[in-house]
């Protein structure tokens, strides 16, 4: 039965584990390097033999050639298997265990040989380089074989050639020393290749133990994956190694830390430059779901040491959350302020009501004319004072949530906000967060008071918040403003230590400071400063004409409006 190709690569393929391939790959590779060894070494090791053997032979002959006794024999009997010749040439021979030594005359006539018979036969190969006076060394093919020669000429006692003595030595005795070399190579080998096939299984066990005896396959697919969730989640992703410098950053990082791929090697003090981000992904400030504001964003970071001494951080995106308990917050402030109203209504009501039916009618007329009167005096004081409306309209909705607290919430005599604020949100969200705080701080406390002073000095806004609390103490006055440290509860929505940090990125954004002091009197004295934050006076109709229709609907919200959640 055929075997389908499929089937068939399945078979005959490489295994599948990670363990297994490395082994063979290894075995394989030191496998090979010792057969490379032992051909390398084999093949100059037979040169070297050989050539040992042709100078052997040389040297023999030489020897033989310098017996002037053969070289007068040679000119003065005949060529004999009994002759002095045949009978020095095998003495020779046999002392040196040469092969053969032959000595010839000028005819290529051989005098002396191993074999009887061929003596007085003309010798196999060409002798005319040696009777020609030069030395030969070689390895040829002669009446007894294969061997290697030597093949010097023959002088008499005049110097004059003569004839030529050739000695050989077996060809099969060089090889068989080659041959009896190679067991102990073999073995050299072979201890070669067990010593890497050991440290191939040791690094194989580390690979399948580190790898956890999965395919190349499953890796190659498990990184695949891996890149695309890394790169696929909506959670930053910051993965840094054992000395701070930052070696992955996901998409969703990148933009919430508003990072490229430039910052991947370089350290977090140079890509993020120096912040509560920077420290809380360092590791400087420990704990989990840390808060951290980049930009415009609040993050909730937590961070995880790996066993590389490195670590990988998280980020998710709160701003979103924020702004929505920011607008819940703003909205319970409005509920605040609509019940203390309704309260307070509701017992002028019920006052007039009394009045009515002990027909008190001229008592009654002149009630009425003070709550009303007392109504618009507030109102218009406020706007007197500050003629922006959507600061008119917050003061005027925390004046209400500070009476229902029994907190006098007062405005300074020096008071004056002309309608020339460039940016009057981020002075709502100021203003909001830092009486918001002032209320908390005089809470429940006797005779609480919160004084607001919101004044211009020519294009420059300034703004202080006193109340009566207990103040902020010296060693506490610049931690306060970092974001995350609070005192207080978190609120349902999420947590707390962003306010206070927010009023302090929102002056910083338009080139001012904020800062905070003890008030005369005691408690605490906020001061924040915003240079360029009003127009030229040229442009108030302008800004005017844009702020008109925005007042109506931003009024109504105003009153809770205050993002109040960083604190002393």
């Amino acid at each position: 039965m055929s075997v389908s190709p499929p089937a068939r690569r399945r078979r005959l393929g490489l295994p599948r584990r990670v363990f297994s391939q490395v082994l063979l790959m290894q075995l394989a590779i030191a496998a090979g390097v010792a057969v490379l060894a032992t051909g390398l070494f084999l093949a100059p090791l037979g040169h070297q033999l050989d050539e040992q053997a042709m100078r052997r032979a040389l040297a023999i002959a030489e020897t033989t050639a310098e017996n002037r006794q053969i070289a007068q024999d040679l000119q003065h009997t005949a060529p004999s298997v009994d002759g002095p010749v045949q009978r020095e040439a095998e003495r020779i021979r046999k002392a040196t265990g040469a092969e053969y030594v032959v000595v010839m005359d000028m005819r290529g006539t051989r005098w002396s040989h191993t074999d009887p018979e061929e003596v007085g036969q003309p010798v196999s190969t060409s002798p005319k380089t040696a009777l020609a006076g030069r030395k030969v060394m070689e390895i040829d093919t002669g009446t007894l074989g294969r061997s290697a020669r030597g093949k010097v000429p023959l002088y008499d006692a005049d110097h004059r050639i003569v004839g030529a003595v050739s000695v050989g030595i077996a060809y099969d005795s060089v090889r068989a020393k080659l041959i009896d070399t190679i067991p102990g190579l073999f073995a050299y080998a072979g201890g070669a290749l067990a010593a890497g096939a050991l440290a191939a299984w040791l690094i194989s066990r580390r690979v399948q133990r580190q790898t956890r005896d999965l395919a190349f396959s499953d890796i190659a697919a498990l990184l695949a994956e891996r890149e695309a969730m890394l790169h696929g989640i909506r959670e930053g992703v910051v993965a840094l190694d054992r000395v701070g410098r930052i070696r992955l950053l996901n998409d969703e990082a990148q933009r919430l830390l508003g990072l490229g791929d430039e910052a991947v090697g370089r350290s977090l003090d140079e890509a993020l430059g120096e912040g509560r981000t920077t420290d809380v992904l360092a590791g400087r400030v420990t704990g989990t779901d840390l808060l951290t504001v980049r930009g415009q964003r609040v993050l909730v970071a937590n961070r995880t040491p790996t066993d590389d001494g490195g670590a990988v951080a998280t980020l998710r995106d709160r701003t979103e959350l924020e702004e929505l308990g920011r607008e819940l917050d703003s909205t319970r402030g409005l509920i605040d302020a609509l019940r203390a109203q309704d309260h307070e209504h509701a017992n002028r009501m019920h006052t007039l009501l009394g009045l009515l039916e002990l027909e008190m009618y001229d008592d009654a007329v002149e009630f009425v004319g003070e709550v009303v009167g007392d109504h618009r005096a507030t109102a218009e004081q406020v706007t007197e004072k500050i003629q922006d409306p959507l600061l008119a309209a917050l003061l005027v909705g925390k004046a209400t949530v500070a009476a229902e607290r029994g907190v006098a919430l007062w405005l300074s005599d020096r008071t004056h906000l002309p309608d020339r604020v460039v940016d009057p949100r981020g002075l709502v969200t100021i203003v909001g967060n830092l009486v918001d705080n002032a209320l908390d701080a005089v809470a429940a406390t006797p005779h609480a008071r919160v004084e607001v002073e919101l004044r211009a000095e020519a294009r420059t806004a300034v703004l202080r918040v006193r109340d009566t609390g207990p103040g902020v103490p010296a060693g506490r006055r610049d931690l306060i403003f970092t974001e995350g440290w609070s005192t207080k509860q978190p609120p349902a929505h999420g947590r707390r230590g962003i306010g206070l940090s927010l009023v302090r990125r929102l002056a910083e954004r338009q080139g001012g400071t904020v800062a905070v002091g003890e008030a005369h009197g005691g408690g605490a004295e906020f001061t924040v400063v915003l240079p360029e934050a009003l127009a030229e006076p040229a442009l108030e109709p302008a800004l005017g004409l844009v702020l008109g229709p925005a007042a109506g609907p931003a009024a109504g919200t105003a009153a809770g409006t205050g993002e109040h959640e960083g604190e002393r």
